[in-house]
């Protein structure tokens, strides 16, 4: 068995409001003791509703925020112990594509400087003809035309400005990539383009991809495992067939059951199973249990 790329240990991050003119601050609990690993090359889905914590984990796991407690575990490395300065070669080998890819780009800066800045920042790619064709490589690798690199992120569609994103992500090779709901922001016909282009990507590259996302349907086609998140906690997680199959935790079922069928007779019979998230305790102590072949389930689901 291949050693983890990437391991995560009991991670952790609560944010608190500053308290009101009549009472107490707001406590929240965003990410509750997430734990996973990751082998190289690797494609693992962590999906849940919007603040389920997902994307807190996936700015948590590269560093742009840091947890209140738990471990991230990179190639052997404890990043959790170290400063930012001691995080940076390690940042050439962990990116990240934000879930909007118009907030994501600077509006004035030309695209093709845009993502030759890594190249930059970590002195790499040799001079100013090298970096510039290292550019124009990286654009016909995400499908775009390198005589787009002069232009600006507003001449460019939300499909294009995302594959813009991408190929700064990938402009320093990286071995780790976090996929923060990429194609949240897109329209359905251009989704499925940018994710057959992760699949492209990963395996070209041999990335390790950690994909955030609501839609179900996109992690079945583009991972090998899935991790479902409730209220800052991982409720359920193994193989994606095992877990489309034979799901273990209601909330789990809840997410499948809102899974649109892509058959117009089968789509009108089709139940949504309820479930309230925000009703739902935590059985006390509850830990994940595996129920064989690494499918592993909350206790009390």
């Amino acid at each position: 068995m291949n050693p983890p790329l990437l391991s995560v240990r009991d991670l952790r991050r609560t944010y608190r409001s500053r308290a009101g003119l009549f009472g107490s601050g707001l406590v929240t609990r965003a990410v509750d003791g997430v734990s996973f690993e990751m082998t190289a090359g690797e494609t693992l889905g962590l999906v849940g509703e919007s603040g389920s914590g997902k994307s807190t984990t996936g700015r948590l796991v590269m560093g742009l925020e840091e947890p209140d407690g738990g471990n991230v575990v990179f190639a052997g490395t404890d990043l959790t112990a170290m400063t930012p300065a001691q995080r940076k070669p390690f940042r050439r080998r962990m990116q990240i594509v934000f879930q909007d890819p118009y907030a994501a780009l600077n509006p004035r800066m030309r695209v093709g400087d845009f993502v030759a800045e890594p190249l930059l920042v970590h002195d790499v790619g040799g001079g100013a003809a090298e970096r510039r064709d290292r550019v124009a490589e990286l654009f016909r690798t995400v499908g775009l035309d390198p005589a787009f690199m002069q232009r600006f992120p507003h001449e460019f569609s939300g499909g294009q400005r995302q594959r813009v994103g991408i190929a700064r992500a990938i402009a320093l090779q990286p071995e780790f990539l976090v996929a923060d709901e990429p194609i949240t922001a897109l329209d359905v016909s251009i989704q499925a383009q940018i994710v057959n282009l992760f699949q492209d990507l990963q395996e070209r590259l041999g990335l390790a991809l950690l994909f955030i996302a609501h839609d179900l349907s996109m992690v079945r086609y583009l991972c090998t495992r899935v991790a479902v998140m409730l209220r800052g906690r991982i409720v359920e997680a193994g193989p994606v067939e095992a877990v489309f199959a034979d799901a273990r935790h209601p909330y789990t079922r809840a997410l499948l059951s809102a899974v649109p069928i892509p058959d117009p007779v089968r789509e009108r019979g089709r139940k949504r199973l309820p479930f309230d998230a925000g009703g739902y305790t935590f059985p006390p102590g509850a830990a994940l249990r595996d129920l064989g072949s690494g499918h592993l389930v909350l206790d009390g689901a």
